[in-house]
């Protein structure tokens, strides 16, 4: 599955993949294959940052 391009839609559907299924952000970079750096800029450039003791962008 291809993850979502718009930066909102990719928000919600990562919070909503490290909630249900992933311990943190770097289990779920490793499982779906993903660039941590890569997602972290493109929610930050939306104003949102990885909080792992939340385990969510906030």
């Amino acid at each position: 599955m291809e993850i979502p391009k718009d930066p909102v839609i990719l928000l919600s559907y990562i919070n909503t993949q490290l909630r249900d299924f992933y311990s943190d952000l770097d289990d779920l970079c490793k499982a779906l294959d993903l660039d941590r750096s890569q997602l972290e800029k493109t929610l930050k450039a939306i104003g949102y940052q990885y909080r792992p003791e939340r385990n969510q962008f906030v």
